[in-house]
């Protein structure tokens, strides 16, 4: 599976930066989300920057990824909020939202 990470910016050298976050520390390709600032959290996805994030929502990254390792590890409370709601328990025109699709166009 593979998960983008929110990594906080350390360092630019050009269209590069070193970020940190989650116990690793990786060059960035930053060219996908433009002008940053030493501080900034970024979701990296392969090497590069996907997304510019807020604090907030870097945190709430972390956290949905920290129940993911307590459920890998067998640690995850039953009744653990994860946070967002799964595709699987939305509705038709929830989907169409998420994905951009006119709901009338859904089965």
């Amino acid at each position: 599976m593979c998960i983008g990470m929110p990594l906080q910016l350390q360092r630019i050298d050009g269209v590069h930066g070193l970020a940190c976050g989650r116990g690793r520390r990786e060059t960035v390709d930053l060219r996908l989300v433009g002008p940053c600032a030493v501080g900034d959290w970024l979701l990296v996805f392969q090497g590069a920057a996907r997304e510019w994030l807020s604090p907030e929502r870097a945190a709430e990254i972390h956290a949905a990824l920290d129940l993911l390792e307590q459920a890998r590890m067998g640690d995850a409370p039953p009744d653990a909020d994860p946070g967002f709601a799964l595709p699987s328990s939305m509705s038709a025109a929830q989907l169409a939202a998420l994905v951009g699709t006119p709901s009338e166009t859904l089965p």
